[in-house]
């Protein structure tokens, strides 16, 4: 098992931060699936991993991701691969993934107001609208 796990240039995981746990794979395999406990369960506690930088460990607690529990832990399973080792390697991948993705800072949004135009488009359509469905309504006698 490598050291580290580099994500970038200045960030790199420590292996000690990482637990791995094998679990048997679910699905087709026959007695293999059976016997063998081949899938890999990556997990990483993102607020005690020192080697993140403190707004990456932000953004990656504020994603909204299946693989973060609720208590900030990254769990990442794999159990494509009939290999432990290979099914290693692929969360190891996934995980780099996910935290480059937290890497990015995002843009910050600017306010900004509809044209004038665009706001009398909106409401010549929502009252052109209306008047169909009005019109729709039952005939009256006058």
């Amino acid at each position: 098992m490598p050291d580290d796990v580099i994500i970038s240039d200045d960030i790199a995981i420590p292996a000690s931060a990482i637990a791995f746990s094998a679990v048997r794979s679910s699905g087709p395999g026959g007695q293999n699936v059976n016997k063998v406990a081949s899938a890999v369960q990556l997990r990483l506690d993102i607020a005690s991993c020192d080697s993140l930088p403190v707004d990456v460990r932000g953004r990656l607690l504020a994603l909204r991701d299946r693989r973060i529990t609720a208590d900030g832990v990254i769990v990442i399973k794999s159990q494509e691969h009939r290999s432990q080792d290979r099914n290693r390697q692929v969360a190891l991948d996934r995980l780099v993934e996910l935290v480059r993705s937290a890497l990015a800072k995002p843009k910050p949004r600017r306010k900004t107001r509809p044209t004038r135009k665009s706001v009398e488009k909106r409401l010549t359509d929502k009252r052109r609208r209306a008047d169909i469905k009005k019109d729709r309504g039952p005939v009256r006698d006058r």
